[in-house]
């Protein structure tokens, strides 16, 4: 049992290590995932020896194959008497496999694949791990699958993903100066003007700074969202209802006291002429309500409905304006 309590360095390495062992296999309870919340959280070098210990169990699984082969022929081997000349030698062939091992993931290593859809254009991509991964329009990506772990970069736009669970292989998500990484579960990820938000369907994902982001980790669960803004240390967490979120693939937009300016940018993802809107005041005014996604028009006339807006069209696109009418 995992004592969160201990302290020192070593029992803060075996607890690490323990945590890792649980989290890959998939089986942390509610009241455990809190434990590894408040324990990760308590102290810096915790989340330290956390990740020390995850690159460990990523390097061995990504060496798993080699070392068992290695070992089957050890013991097929037939015993020979040795002397000086046959361990030296022994010792530059041991090298030698074990630079092979390393290096030749490097050399023959993943592929990355590219994943881009137009406006409006809603697809579904089946990795080879067996993942799914709905994109919204807009959208580009980048996938690699490894054998020490698989890696997707969503550049723009909004995806959801139905995580093949894979211990040996840790899946994670780039979205701005955030990284999500799970092993098994279903998300929904939107990276859109600089903000990014990450919806929680089934299982659980932990987001965390990259590259030096400033911030901290959270742990999400079932029916949490969280919203960042790129360069800010800032996030929220808060309440989300996972089959609103994940509506749009299903052509409905649903919002719950959402900014304007997010309705906007999520319609910009779906429709060629570009919407904007006039003032910074109506950029914010929440909004609650579903949006159909058809035509282009049409939608804006029931955005209307929710919000007093006029819309007026130019060669530019679509300015949508506070109508002052509806005000008096």
């Amino acid at each position: 049992m995992i004592n969160a309590r201990r302290h020192g360095d070593d029992a803060r390495r075996e607890d690490a290590a323990a945590w890792v062992v649980r989290l890959e296999a998939g089986d942390l309870g509610e009241a455990e995932a809190a434990t590894f919340d408040a324990w990760l959280s308590a102290a810096p070098a915790n989340a330290a020896a956390f990740d020390a210990a995850l690159a460990v169990s990523h390097a061995y699984a990504a060496a798993a194959d080699e070392v068992a082969l290695a070992l089957s022929q050890r013991r097929t081997a037939p015993v020979r008497p040795t002397n000086r000349r046959a361990l030296v030698g022994f010792g530059v062939m041991a090298a030698a496999a074990a630079l092979a091992v390393v290096v030749a993931p490097e050399i023959s290593g993943p592929q990355t694949e590219t994943y881009a859809t137009a406006k409006g254009e809603r697809r579904t991509v089946e990795l080879a791990d067996g993942s799914i991964v709905d994109l919204n329009g807009g959208a580009r990506m980048s996938v690699s699958l490894g054998r020490d772990g698989r890696r997707v970069t969503l550049a723009e736009g909004q995806a959801v993903f139905d995580v093949a669970h894979d211990a040996r292989r840790p899946f994670t998500v780039a979205a701005g100066d955030r990284t999500i990484r799970v092993v098994g579960t279903q998300f929904d990820v939107r990276r859109l003007g600089g903000k990014v938000s990450v919806t929680v369907a089934r299982g659980a994902v932990e987001v965390r700074p990259a590259g030096g982001a400033s911030g901290k980790a959270y742990r999400l669960h079932p029916g949490q969202r969280l919203d960042h803004v790129e360069g800010a240390a800032a996030t929220r967490v808060a309440a989300a209802e996972p089959a609103e979120v994940l509506g749009w693939r299903s052509g409905r937009l649903v919002y719950r006291q959402q900014p304007l300016s997010e309705v906007i940018a999520d319609l910009n993802q779906q429709f060629v002429t570009p919407i904007r809107v006039e003032d910074a005041e109506l950029a914010a005014t929440p909004i609650s309500g579903v949006l159909v996604l058809d035509d282009q028009d049409a939608v804006i006339r029931r955005l209307a409905l929710l919000v007093p807006i006029s819309a007026v069209r130019s060669d530019a696109g679509v300015v949508l304006r506070r109508d002052v009418a509806s005000d008096r």
